[in-house]
């Protein structure tokens, strides 16, 4: 016996409504398909391509919103990742079949980012989130109870309550799982029945979730981080893996940090810092060259401290400086408002990553023309 699972209200456009005390507009991260909801809106208008059953948007037309373009009446379509075309075109396509898709890559590629647009294109709904950690238990992948129903009646439908993996199958919609190595392996298991047959055994009721058309999944996982519990075989011939990698260019990794600090200021109230542009790239340079073990000219090389120095992490220092610059200086970003955020960045073990940093400011930092302002500025904080 199958057993059907109520879909959450929506509202007139389809998006998933919810309980919140906060309007969109107070929300201080809004989801995707909130924050983007002119561009979605403009490419289902003019998208004429097939569709996958139940989703928004042709498949064309997701790889547009994350990629970006002009359509046809001018609307402009900000992209989401900045990357090469054919690993969106791949991982689109993935899930336009009944195969689960593997964001795969270390920490800081844009996994969680690229999972939660696309989501947001194809369902028009990205918070049902598995949140991987150490803890997770397998109620959050299958489905739990609401425990007085169950003392006072027993097991039935209405004390079972659906993980958000459970709503997805049931209502044709992409779920996403963030973090999976970090899930028991145990518990990951959980996902074999799921993504092989497509249905989800409730054995308490003799009954079954089968999965209806439009559902899929999204996982994210890296295997830099302490604590990662690896993918059994038989989990991993499940998905098709997609690799995200670090920008290509000192180009696109200051693109991207640009832009994702301009969306995050903006949802500060943070103003624009004029000529903002030369401490990003400054900080982009010096995050690479420490990642990279060798400088942009290839004539030193230097060593790699223990971080990961990832384009979040520099879309973060430059966030926190731009906060610092408005807050407490003159609204211009200076080397000395990010000076203190890559201290924290690279100088992660104590011991061994200070001497680190230390070498490579005398090394390389301060024998670069037009770095004095920025040498004296780290070297301030670094004492």
């Amino acid at each position: 016996m199958s057993v059907s699972v109520e879909p959450t209200s929506v509202d007139p456009s389809g998006n998933q409504s919810a309980s919140t005390s906060a309007t969109e507009t107070e929300a201080l991260r809004p989801h995707a398909e909130t924050a983007f909801a002119d561009e979605l809106a403009a490419l289902a208008a003019q998208d004429d391509r097939p569709r996958p059953a139940r989703w928004r948007l042709s498949p064309w037309a997701v790889a547009t919103y994350l990629l970006g373009g002009t359509l046809g009446d001018g609307t402009v379509i900000t992209p989401k990742y900045v990357g090469p075309r054919r690993i969106v075109e791949v991982a689109v396509t993935t899930l336009a079949t009944d195969r689960a898709l593997l964001l795969l890559g270390v920490p800081g590629t844009a996994k969680t980012w690229v999972s939660e647009h696309l989501a947001a294109a194809i369902s028009g709904d990205s918070t049902l989130l598995v949140q991987g950690t150490a803890g997770t238990p397998e109620e959050a992948i299958r489905y739990g109870w609401n425990y007085a129903r169950l003392l006072a009646h027993g097991p039935s439908r209405d004390a079972l309550v659906p993980s958000p993996v459970m709503r997805a199958m049931a209502e044709g919609m992409t779920a996403r799982v963030e973090e999976l190595t970090r899930i028991p392996a145990d518990v990951q298991d959980t996902l074999i029945t799921i993504l092989s047959e497509k249905t989800l055994p409730i054995p308490e009721l003799g009954q079954e979730v089968q999965a209806v058309r439009g559902f899929n999944l999204i996982a994210t996982a890296n295997d830099r981080d302490r604590g990662v519990n690896d993918l059994s075989s038989a989990l991993r011939r499940r998905f098709n893996t997609v690799v995200l990698p670090l920008p290509e260019s000192a180009d696109a990794e200051v693109d991207i940090v640009a832009r994702r600090v301009d969306q995050i200021g903006r949802s500060l109230d943070l103003p624009s810092a004029p000529d903002g542009i030369a401490e990003i790239r400054r900080v982009v340079t010096v995050f690479r060259e420490l990642r990279d073990g060798v400088t942009v000219d290839g004539r030193t090389k230097v060593k790699s401290p223990s971080g990961t120095l990832s384009t979040a992490e520099a879309i973060s220092v430059v966030t926190n400086g731009l906060a610092l610059a408005a807050h407490f200086g003159d609204g211009v970003l200076r080397p000395s408002d990010v000076a203190a955020g890559i201290l924290g960045a690279v100088v992660r073990d104590p011991a061994a990553d200070r001497v680190i940093w230390q070498e490579y400011l005398e090394a390389v930092v301060r024998e670069r023309d037009g770095w004095k302002d920025f040498y004296r500025a780290c070297r301030e904080v670094s004492v």
